[in-house]
């Protein structure tokens, strides 16, 4: 009976001693950032989203810390990156560039709580059960940006009255290309705008897609943001070189310009 009791005793210390280890090794809570683009473009977004702790009390190195992963626009590499901040336990994934990185932390996890920034309707693509009452482990913010294609196309009408012909950039690897493409083609329609849809998602296919606006004589680009998070800045490059003006809006990026 003693050493069974012995045993228990020693059990019971060995599982309190356990828990207070763990409780020391993780006194501080993980934020898992989660991200398509890259750190420099996205650095307005990460200063804001600090201070936004900081109103809340936490503050990053001394009562927070933060995880950060970044996919530089390799939209494939979301999962990979998704599962290590699930592996690595952190207590909330916080996600920034669209559909797809919140796609990725949703499939990693059913547990971990997910805030994400959308684009499309949250609903619709299955991120919650109603915005009302989320339920599951997502909750988040969403422009629902494919209603604010004809907008857009409206914008960029004014802004260049004599077009006739536009283009529109899309990432066909970004979950709801297919949803925006169908929105801008309906707006472009209505304005009787001659509408030229081009695919690119590397950096050799957007050169290449700027390049053949010259054949296609057109006056105006819509660009499908945040399908290009990570070539922000050669996207402006090419359009001012070869003076387009241009339209890109979206959950990290807003530019109406000649």
């Amino acid at each position: 009976m003693t050493n069974r009791r012995e045993l228990l005793a020693l059990a019971v210390g060995a599982v309190t001693m356990a828990r207070g280890l763990r409780a020391q090794q993780k006194a501080m809570p993980v934020i898992g950032f989660l991200s398509s683009g890259r750190p420099g473009a996205l650095a307005p977004r990460l200063a804001a989203f600090r201070h936004g702790l900081s109103e809340t009390g936490y503050v990053e190195g001394q009562n927070v810390a933060i995880e950060y992963r970044w996919a530089e626009g390799r939209f494939e590499r979301l999962p990979e990156l998704a599962a290590d901040l699930v592996g690595r336990k952190v207590d909330v994934i916080a996600t920034s560039g669209g559909d797809f990185t919140a796609f990725a932390a949703k499939n990693a996890t059913s547990l971990i709580p997910i805030v994400f920034l959308a684009t499309g309707d949250p609903v619709e693509e299955g991120f919650v059960a109603s915005l009302a009452r989320p339920g599951g482990n997502l909750t988040g913010v969403t422009f629902i940006g494919v209603e604010l294609w004809g907008k857009r196309v409206e914008l960029i009408s004014e802004l260049v009255p004599e077009t006739k012909a536009l283009a529109a950039l899309m990432n066909p690897d970004f979950p709801g290309a297919e949803r925006n493409t169908r929105a801008v083609q309906e707006a472009a329609r209505a304005k009787g705008l001659q509408l030229r849809i081009l695919g690119a998602a590397s950096e050799s296919e957007i050169d290449a897609a700027f390049t053949s606006l010259v054949d296609l004589q057109a006056r105006a680009l819509l660009i499908g943001a945040p399908n290009f998070l990570g070539r922000r800045e050669q996207i402006v490059a090419l359009a001012a070189r070869y003076a387009i003006p241009r339209s890109m809006t979206g959950a990290n990026t807003s530019l109406l310009a000649a």
